[in-house]
């Protein structure tokens, strides 16, 4: 019975563990294939990271409570500034660019976790204070980055199924992220550059494996074949933001169809039905209310189409990363309407309120210079046609440069004044 235990003891303790480095076998494992990943990401995670915050910055979260989904971000909010309505295409390009570039480094950011995989198995896991912070700074950077690439990811397929609100969970995971991201580059960013200039002897190179297999494919083929699917999911995403490729897009908006031909056929979010519209609250009986010094002024839509009328080309631009090409909206100007409810000088700021009764940002808040824009309308017509009701009908908010939510759907109410 002892020489039996003695045998299985021994068996176990000569098979292969991750903890041994004899464990990771694969030739293409080595610091310069390593530092070429984490120099690519060091510029993409960086444009990440501030296209990210650019656009939490589009939702005047300062300007009032309903427009901010993240109350408690104190300090972090500290770079916050007035969103402006020039170029009209700002937010599109920005999240554009933000969402586009988080899906093409999603095959660099795993080839990197797989080329340090043994580091973190390493025993034993800290040889000194130095060492145990360095680990620390590590276990929060891959936990950091698998965060927000998993809730991202989340955000813009079909629905958002991360349990919490996207939005505190993405911003400040994104803080803690690059917390991690900033300590771990000054760490390692000297050295990386050292060993992609001079290269590095064999017997310094700690990610290289003690005794690695017959090679399939070199380190320069490894770094193609990452390449190659980053580019892949290039040309698959990138046409849900620009017109020219809209085509190739294959990972469509939220999953679902290409809207069809017609004066309406352009990317929603949420239809009428999803958002629980009610058909004769938006019908015959559906009031617009001013609130301002004069009182509440109520509006048919008829009373609306009487007024001047003004046209302005904009695109609608959402979270997800998707957009439209500008649309020709027609309805009457934002500062008209704050007119009509006393103010005769310059337009205020407004609350506005959507017959949607849940969800988020169903009221938002507009700043005085998103009011006075020229181009700012409540939009009764889109190409020449009225409304549809998945578009807004009766009327709906559109406003230059502002993230789709913000420009509200089936507005019911604005009240103009100091917010």
């Amino acid at each position: 019975m002892g020489d039996t235990r003695r045998k299985t003891t021994a068996r176990l303790s000569s098979l292969p563990l991750p903890t041994r480095p004899a464990f990771w076998r694969s030739p293409v494992r080595g610091v310069r294939f390593t530092a070429v990943l984490g120099v690519v990401l060091l510029a993409g995670l960086t444009l990440l990271f501030v296209t990210g915050l650019v656009s939490y910055a589009a939702y005047n979260p300062d300007l009032a409570a309903v427009n901010d989904k993240t109350p408690d971000k104190g300090w972090l909010g500290f770079y916050l500034f007035d969103w402006p309505t020039e170029p009209r295409w700002l937010y599109r390009l920005n999240q554009g660019v933000h969402v586009t570039l988080g899906i093409v480094l999603v095959p660099v950011l795993l080839a990197k976790l797989w080329s340090v995989i043994p580091k973190l198995f390493a025993l034993p896991p800290a040889r000194s204070l130095a060492h145990a912070l360095e680990r620390l700074s590590l276990l929060l950077l891959v936990g950091g980055a698998l965060f927000e690439f998993l809730t991202g990811l989340l955000n813009i397929q079909l629905e958002y199924v991360f349990p919490g609100s996207f939005y505190p969970l993405h911003f400040y995971g994104a803080w803690v992220f690059f917390a991690a991201f900033a300590a771990h580059t000054a760490l390692k960013l000297p050295r990386a550059l050292r060993v992609l200039r001079d290269g590095i002897p064999a017997q310094e190179d700690e990610l290289a494996s003690p005794d690695p297999l017959e090679p399939t494919v070199s380190r320069r083929g490894a770094l193609a074949i990452v390449g190659a699917g980053s580019l892949v999911l290039l040309v698959t995403s990138v046409g849900r933001s620009f017109d020219p490729l809209r085509p190739t897009a294959l990972l469509a908006p939220h999953g679902g169809a290409e809207p069809g031909p017609g004066p309406d056929g352009f990317q929603i979010n949420k239809t009428a039905a999803k958002a629980g519209i009610v058909p004769a609250e938006a019908g015959e009986r559906w009031r617009l209310t001013l609130v301002g010094p004069a009182g509440e002024v109520r509006l048919s839509r008829g009373q609306l189409e009487a007024m001047e009328q003004y046209a302005a080309a904009l695109p609608i631009a959402c979270v997800e990363g998707w957009s439209t090409s500008d649309q020709w909206w027609r309805g009457v100007r934002l500062r008209d309407l704050a007119a009509l409810a006393g103010y005769g000088g310059e337009a205020p700021g407004v609350l506005v309120e959507s017959l949607q009764r849940s969800g988020s940002f169903r009221t938002v808040a507009l700043r005085d210079n998103q009011v006075r824009d020229a181009r700012s309308l409540l939009a009764l017509e889109v190409n020449g046609a009225a409304l549809s009701p998945d578009h807004g009908y009766p009327a709906r908010v559109i406003v230059p440069a502002a993230p789709g939510v913000m420009n509200t759907k089936w507005v019911a109410r604005m009240t103009f004044g100091d917010l």
